[in-house]
């Protein structure tokens, strides 16, 4: 296996990603769409999860597709950018069509980061329109860090952020992940200096700053500024693949990726956590041997996942009042 040519989960042939987010507010959305509906499914690890339609992703309901699938910050007020991408896509001609309506499926998740340092004292909520802007924006190439639905994540210790990474199989399949990393556990070891996901990293994609030397199954402190914060937390994630996967199939990758959560965040699916996976299949490439190659799918989407987390730590970028540093600022390599 190998990255793809961006490392990032654009490297899907057709998916498209956008991001649009509000430096004064500290947060933002992340919007994942293709010119064609994509088979879907989700899995829902962690104790405290905000959805919107994940319901019609279960392999026995009727949807056949989704338009988009959405990341979004602002706790359960960040659900409306969905209805902004709804929007976006209803003008486009898209959705699901029942006799001479159409009805755009765009599932959506959230974390929680209203307490990060931004100005959230909003009359009319910002999340429609940013999902608008986020869907606007869509194209293969995107900004990782402080952006997007990572515009005001944060970890246990540093900046959170939004992270990618894809993987090319030996039978031509491509795998990718993309993620807004805010949880409750950390992504680093307890010295602060090495990620947990070091084993995965690929050419140094995340810093190159290997495995740590002193090895240790206790977790760092948090250093979360506000007690509140450990009430709201969340990683949230897609993942993708060109293999023609059925919804069940999808959520058999979806259930699968979590391990890379589970490798790259310490601890993870907490109660205090809302940790999701959504998966998504193209349908571009028919498989052989589908119960082989969904195995290694599934294994390929893990990885991905756990190098996406560590990316999306390490590119944040610092901003006036935040209350965590990011590590490169810590690690004097900002």
């Amino acid at each position: 296996m190998r990255p793809g040519p961006r490392n990032l989960i654009t490297d899907v042939n057709g998916l498209r990603v956008g991001n649009a987010e509000d430096a004064v507010l500290k947060s933002g959305v992340t919007v994942v769409t293709a010119d064609a509906p994509l088979a879907a499914s989700v899995a829902v690890m962690g104790g405290a999860p905000g959805t919107r339609e994940t319901d019609l992703l279960a392999p026995d309901k009727s949807a056949p597709g989704v338009d988009a699938l959405v990341l979004s910050g602002g706790s359960a007020f960040g659900l409306a950018a969905a209805q902004g991408v709804m929007e976006s896509l209803h003008a486009a001609g898209r959705g699901f069509s029942v006799l001479s309506a159409r009805v755009p499926i765009v599932p959506a998740a959230i974390l929680f980061d209203l307490l990060n340092g931004g100005d959230k004292g909003w009359v009319v909520s910002p999340y429609p329109a940013l999902g608008q802007a986020a869907f606007g924006a869509a194209g293969d190439r995107f900004a990782l860090g402080s952006v997007g639905a990572g515009c005001g994540a944060q970890t246990a210790m540093h900046k959170g952020g939004l992270g990618s990474a894809s993987l090319v199989l030996d039978d031509g399949v491509t795998v990718g992940a993309l993620v807004a990393v805010n949880p409750m556990g950390s992504v680093t070891t307890p010295s602060g200096r090495h990620f947990w996901a070091a084993p995965f990293e690929i050419e140094g994609e995340f810093g190159g700053l290997g495995v740590d030397p002193v090895p240790s199954i206790h977790l760092p402190a948090s250093r979360k500024v506000s007690a509140m914060a450990g009430l709201g937390n969340t990683t949230i994630a897609v993942v993708a693949t060109d293999a023609a996967l059925d919804k069940a199939q999808c959520h058999r990758m979806a259930v699968a990726a979590h391990d890379g959560i589970g490798r790259a965040i310490l601890p993870a699916h907490s109660p205090m956590d809302g940790d999701l996976v959504f998966a998504a299949s193209t349908g571009a490439r028919a498989l052989d041997a589908p119960g082989a190659q969904l195995a290694g799918i599934g294994h390929a989407a893990s990885l991905c996942l756990s190098r996406a987390i560590a990316r999306a730590v390490w590119e944040a970028t610092p901003a006036p009042g935040d209350t965590l540093p990011t590590l490169k600022d810590e690690l004097g390599r900002g």
